[in-house]
């Protein structure tokens, strides 16, 4: 998480409640994309660990391909929870958390409900429309933390008027989250590089993302995957990672792999000389790790990161076309000191773990949450 808390101090020791806590996760969730679900389940993971006892519950969208692959105990709606308030309300009663995780999700009926119950609330904005929702004053009263995605060059800093409401409301704590950066063990690490021959010397990551298919990208897959088989032919050694990936036809110069547990994706980027990839999460990754990158953009609030991360000097951009791809790739592989340069921007930037200082904030939250009173509640939708 970046290193700048922007608002308030909870203070006091990051100890839990209890060491058993409720913990629901309510991401937004469809039939397209999963990089929420993807934030809430690495953070669920955290917890786990954490917290070996504690129950992790997730709210989700039976249309979501993901929905009957959730490693934890799930409830599933006919569409993205924001759009089920009755329901999500009728769980946080029954389940009565101790703490509720709303990433992009939720309405001000089923904050109240959770404040209801005591619980400790956390919301997290990836976009420019959800952040607006949250510095709502109506929401201020009733949020906890309000943890904005993305580090803060290209989320935006807080404006004058978000920092006048804080200062009004006295609340939440507002928190950057740069990325997540699960460690994985070394000899596991091995493993999976052992799983991948052409990963032994430098290769391409080629990685498209879990949530493609989005309207406006329909065909992103295909080209991510066209990309890389032609890469390949040209002698290029590429890897390629998407749902499906590990039917791609392997050769020397090419293998494929569905998609990964973060921490072993990790494990290849750190090996990559480039990445090709979308703009969510995977390219924010990259940068922290120092990795040379070409972002695509496959959903419509990822234009904005890409532009942010070439203002940087941190990535370059290709269009949705195989060619595009091609020809961005070969010219960032055949220029060592673009990588170069590249490399030094991402080292100024100094982006920062999210994953095990969001686990330590929640503790201090909870801690904090169980010995407050409770707060009145907000009306309205």
């Amino acid at each position: 998480m970046s290193a700048n808390i922007v608002a308030g101090e909870h203070g006091g020791a990051a100890a839990a409640a209890a060491d058993a806590p409720r913990l629901l996760f309510v991401p937004v969730s469809g039939a397209y994309g999963m990089g929420e679900y993807a934030r809430c389940l690495n953070l669920a993971l955290a917890c786990a660990a954490r917290w070996p006892q504690a129950r992790i519950q997730f709210i989700l969208s039976a249309q979501a391909r993901y929905a009957h692959g959730v490693p934890f105990q799930s409830t599933l709606l006919p569409s993205s929870p924001t759009f089920h308030t009755p329901e999500v309300t009728r769980l946080i009663e029954e389940f009565a958390p101790d703490a509720v995780i709303f990433d992009n999700a939720g309405r001000t009926a089923q904050l109240a409900a959770a404040r209801r119950r005591g619980a400790a609330i956390v919301y997290i904005s990836a976009r420019a429309r959800q952040r607006r929702k949250a510095f709502r004053l109506r929401w201020l009263s009733l949020l906890d933390e309000h943890w904005i995605a993305y580090p803060r060059f290209m989320a935006g800093s807080l404006s004058l008027l978000e920092r006048l409401k804080l200062r009004m409301a006295n609340r939440p704590v507002v928190r950057y989250m740069d990325c997540m950066l699960p460690a994985l063990d070394p000899q596991h690490g091995q493993q999976v590089l052992a799983r991948t021959p052409i990963a032994a010397g430098p290769f391409v990551l080629i990685v498209p993302g879990g949530g493609t298919g989005h309207p406006r990208a329909r065909n992103a897959v295909d080209a991510f995957r066209k990309t890389a088989q032609t890469l390949a032919q040209r002698g290029v050694h590429s890897v390629f990672v998407a749902p499906g990936g590990a039917a791609i036809p392997a050769s020397d110069t090419l293998a494929g792999f569905d998609l990964l547990p973060l921490p072993e994706l990790l494990a290849l980027l750190r090996k990559a000389s480039v990445v090709l990839t979308n703009g969510g999460d995977t390219l924010i990754q990259a940068i922290a790790l120092r990795v040379p990158s070409v972002a695509v953009p496959i959903a419509k609030d990822q234009p904005a990161r890409i532009r942010a991360a070439v203002r940087a000097g941190v990535a370059r951009e290709a269009g949705i076309d195989a060619a595009q791809m091609c020809a961005a790739v070969s010219e960032l592989l055949n220029d060592p000191a673009a990588r170069e340069r590249m490399q030094a921007a991402a080292n100024r930037l100094d982006l920062r773990d999210a994953l095990h200082e969001s686990v330590e904030a929640l503790a201090a939250l909870l801690w904090q949450t169980a010995r407050m009173p409770k707060r009145p509640t907000a009306q309205g939708s």
